[in-house]
């Protein structure tokens, strides 16, 4: 949802939607339980679920970036048209969900080009922004915006300031940062809502599993300092009908399953309570800034 401009009011701050394009079964918490191998023998949801949030953004008037596995653009390329014809950015991420910092740099590089051949194939249109798996860019790969940067990419949004058991760069900056001083690349981590000194993550399971003020107070605090927030869920997330892996860890299973049937109604009311766009174009003002 485009901000709409007022006379004599200042124009709300545009935040960065974000749809993270992966099946239930490609999820990190599930990495240990399910072999890839597996993947195509498992049943598919990921199309149906991205269908779903295409028609919640289309309720809302709002268009989003959806951040795209190679893998399932490879699978699905009819989808991924229907994600640039209905006037969403469509970005990488990633073959496999592979986490980055698993990686050396020239299996990094393989998997960039990979995915973005796959999805530039499917979408018939430049890639220029990348999120890596879990965020899985942090203190450990000082080589990755390297290689983003070399490949041409514009963004990443692939920071998480915070301090996680899967993940996280608790001392990155907050809001959107040139990570090398002699590159345009401008990185833009998602929203963290700050009390005192404690950072707390706002998007996908965060913002399904806790209470929606949260987030709320997160936009509103970034905004106030006149920086948008990039917000992020997944397909999988409005799927209360998905199958069950049994053999998860219990604490895998609370963060995956608990309140699925919520998230929809709640995307909704986030949706309408803030401005939202493509991401392309809040980095689009954040390199104005940073210029």
């Amino acid at each position: 949802m485009m901000p709409r401009k007022m006379s004599g009011v200042k124009a709300p701050v545009l935040n960065g939607m974000s749809v993270d394009v992966e099946d239930w079964f490609q999820v990190g918490a599930f990495e240990n339980v399910i072999d890839k191998a597996d993947w195509d023998s498992l049943m598919p949801r990921v199309e149906a679920n991205t269908d779903a949030a295409l028609a919640l953004f289309a309720e809302r008037d709002t268009k989003a970036t959806f951040f795209t596995l190679g893998w399932v653009a490879h699978r699905y390329p009819a989808l991924i048209r229907r994600i640039v014809d209905a006037g969403h950015e469509i970005a990488s991420h990633g073959w496999d969900h592979q986490r980055v910092f698993t990686m050396t740099p020239d299996v990094f590089r393989a998997d960039l080009i990979r995915a973005r051949t796959a999805i530039e194939d499917a979408a018939g249109m430049a890639v220029t922004g990348y999120r890596a798996p879990s965020f899985s860019i942090d203190q450990r790969t000082p080589w990755a915006h390297v290689e983003l940067a070399d490949a041409g990419y514009a963004y990443s949004s692939s920071v998480a300031p915070v301090k996680h058991d899967h993940y996280g760069w608790l001392d990155a900056p907050r809001y959107g940062f040139k990570p090398l001083p002699d590159s345009a690349l401008i990185e833009v981590p998602v929203t963290v809502a700050k009390f005192g000194e404690r950072k707390l993550a706002t998007g996908g399971g965060f913002f399904r599993l806790l209470p929606a003020a949260i987030t709320d107070f997160a936009v509103r605090q970034v905004n106030r300092e006149d920086r948008p927030a990039m917000f992020y869920f997944h397909p999988w997330e409005i799927d209360p009908s998905q199958p069950r892996v049994d053999a998860a860890p219990m604490r895998s299973k609370i963060r995956h399953y608990s309140r699925l049937g919520a998230m929809a109604g709640k995307l909704r009311g986030l949706l309408g309570r803030h401005a939202w766009g493509r991401v392309d174009a809040v980095v689009a003002r954040e390199a104005a800034r940073l210029a």
